[in-house]
Order: C-alpha cells, then sequence, then structure tokens
C-alpha cells in the first residue's frame, strides 16, 4: 500500500501507528513510503516488525551522487527492500540521458539496495517515446511501471499499434508496478468508473509484466504498489473526492493477486 495514499482517507486523520494497522489488518504485505527520519526510525522498525511488513521508499534525485547519498541513508536505516525512483531530470535526454540512468544502475548495484526507475511525468521517463529508448539502450534498468502517466499524456482513449509496441518494451523489464487507471483525460479515475476497455488494457499490461517478471528476473519479489494519490491528485468535487480511494486500494489489490494467479 501507498503511504502517500493514506493521506486523508478518513475523516479522522490517523496517526502512523493507525495507519499501519490498517494496511496490516487489511491483508497488505508491505508499504511503500518515504524514508524515516532519526525521530521516527524506531516507531517504523517496530511497526515493520510487529505487522511482518515489507518496506521500500520513494526517492527523487536529480544526480548519481544524490542517489548515492540516499542510497546509503537507506542502508543505515535498514528495512529498505527497494528504492522507487523518480529521476527529476524532466528535459535531460538522449545520450546524457542514458548515461545517468547507467550510472544509477551502477551505484545501486554496487550498494546493494535496488533501484527502480518509475515510468512517470516530469522525470528523466517524461514520456513512452524516450522512454522505450532508454530500455533499448540499457537493458539492465529495471522499470517501476505505472503507465496511467502515458496514457494520460498522450491523450489515449484508444491504443494505438505504436503505442503498444513502445508499453510492450517497456514491460520487459518490470520490476515493480504501480496500480493506477488512467482514462486518457484524467491521471486517476476509479476503476468502476472507468471506460472497461481501459481497464481491460491495465489488466493485459499488469500480466504481461508480471509474466516477464517471472521469467527474467532474480529478484524475489515482484512489488505491486496501490497508489491512488489523495487531493490534488485525486479529483475533488464539491470540496470532497467522489471516490473512496481505500476501497479502489483494496479492488486493486484483489485484482493484483486474480492476475496472479494466472502467471
Amino acid at each position: 500500500m501507498s503511504w502517500w495514499g493514506m493521506n486523508g482517507l478518513f475523516e479522522d486523520e490517523k496517526g502512523t501507528e493507525e495507519k499501519v494497522h490498517l494496511i496490516a489488518e487489511a491483508g497488505y504485505d508491505g508499504i511503500n513510503g518515504f524514508l524515516p527520519d532519526e525521530r521516527e526510525a524506531e516507531q517504523w522498525h517496530r511497526l515493520l516488525d510487529q505487522y511482518n511488513l515489507s518496506f521500500s521508499v520513494n526517492a527523487y534525485p536529480k544526480t548519481v551522487h544524490d542517489l548515492e547519498i540516499f542510497l546509503r541513508s537507506a542502508q543505515e536505516f535498514g528495512k529498505v527492500d527497494f528504492i522507487n525512483v523518480q529521476v527529476m531530470r524532466p528535459f535531460l535526454i538522449g545520450e546524457e540521458a542514458v548515461k545517468l540512468l547507467d550510472g544509477m544502475v551502477r551505484i545501486s548495484r554496487s550498494i546493494g539496495i535496488p533501484a527502480y526507475i518509475e515510468t512517470h511525468r516530469g522525470t528523466i521517463t517524461q514520456d513512452l517515446i524516450r522512454t522505450a529508448e532508454y530500455v533499448q539502450c540499457l537493458p539492465e534498468l529495471k522499470l517501476t511501471i505505472d503507465l496511467s502517466h502515458y496514457i494520460v499524456a498522450g491523450e489515449m482513449h484508444t491504443i494505438s499499434e505504436e503505442a503498444e509496441e513502445k508499453i510492450q518494451s517497456l514491460l520487459t523489464q518490470t520490476t515493480s508496478i504501480h496500480a493506477r487507471v488512467s482514462n486518457g483525460e484524467q491521471i486517476q479515475v476509479d476503476i468502476d468508473e472507468a471506460n472497461h476497455q481501459v481497464l481491460d488494457h491495465f489488466k493485459r499490461w499488469w500480466l504481461t509484466g508480471m509474466r516477464n517478471w517471472n521469467v527474467h528476473s532474480e529478484d524475489e519479489v515482484l512489488p505491486f504498489v496501490c497508489e491512488l494519490g489523495p487531493p490534488p491528485y485525486a479529483i475533488k468535487v464539491g470540496g470532497t473526492e467522489p471516490g473512496d480511494r481505500w476501497s479502489q486500494s483494496l479492488e486493486f489489490a484483489r485484482i493484483a493477486r486474480s492476475l496472479w494467479d494466472q502467471v
């Protein structure tokens, strides 16, 4: 479960202990969140052990050195299974972008904590075309697949052959999946409101990513993160969210398990 996605879920905002309890009680296996500061480290260690939850964190580096510093901090904290990385260089392209990503792959391997590059708008993986080129140049690049960014950025109400080909190339390097569905107009929509054809595409892509991971990955776990963001990421109507993000997240978890049964 996404820790970010826990923000504002309930009328009375929960504290850390309550949120972790809810996540574990709902049957999630882990939390994708943020590296705790020194004041919170002991509490997080205790809660992760108490509920037997895995833990991953998000990083936002611009350089290899930025990522190295973060990885060292994660190493010092312990408990971190992997880093989800949004590389904050959206205007870097071509050979320089490939060089930066290659450096991040190398430093991750050197320190021993996996770093998965997220397919995300406003980052080095800004669009589908350039990310497909990175994958071609860097077969060792490990991706967190969040295709909602490309569906909304490309206003993909339907999926062209060209888009499908490039999406499939990314799925060959699936190492993590972020669950969110875009309808081509909004980044995040309730799946019961989504065009069924769009939802079917996402299910198909997730299953393909799972199967590719199962065949090619040496990792022991494929993280599937239910990541529905709070407002203003989520739409508000009349001051409130029209949907129920908690129920939607639980439905994504159910879908993930049903897809995994087909791998």
